[in-house]
């Protein structure tokens, strides 16, 4: 099982327009340099979760495509909010489990959950057709660079 990175994205601060990048420095313990989240500024309970998973999210482009084809909802990668856009792996498989993203090695900490804060900031109804396919939440354990195009496997 294995993939690619479609998409990286960022933003500076909660609900600001996310900004396509063709490579992002990873930092463990922290998330993408640039991002709301590694800068503690992200749209997120003050209550940190159990095993963490705010440094980076990811979403497959499949799911992406399926809004469009069964529910006829558009919605482009840069719009669902994830730093990594994936093709051709299952993202819930690695929930607790160690992959790499080219060069940074990452866990799989829990599904990526969508929430009203997104329909709100697109103005579409995403909630419903994407529970449980919203992504995954994972933690950065060794940083690096990630780039559009790296693939993504899972570790041993």
């Amino acid at each position: 099982m294995s993939g690619n990175v479609e998409g990286i994205f960022i933003t500076a601060a909660a609900g600001q327009p996310m900004s396509s990048l063709e490579e992002a420095a990873a930092t463990a313990g922290r998330g993408l340099e640039g991002d709301r989240y590694a800068n503690r500024v992200g749209h997120y309970s003050e209550t940190p979760s159990p095993g963490g998973g705010r440094e980076l999210t990811l979403i497959e482009v499949e799911v992406l495509e399926s809004l469009a084809d069964q529910h006829g909802i558009e919605l482009r990668p840069v719009e669902s909010r994830r730093n990594l856009v994936t093709r051709g792996v299952r993202l819930d498989e690695l929930i607790g489990k160690r992959f790499r993203v080219g060069n940074v090695v990452c866990e799989g900490i829990r599904i990526c959950e969508p929430c009203v804060y997104l329909e709100g900031l697109t103005g579409k109804p995403v909630n419903a057709p994407l529970v449980h396919r919203g992504g995954l939440r994972a933690n950065i354990l060794e940083g690096g660079t990630l780039r559009l195009g790296d693939r993504i496997s899972p570790e041993g």
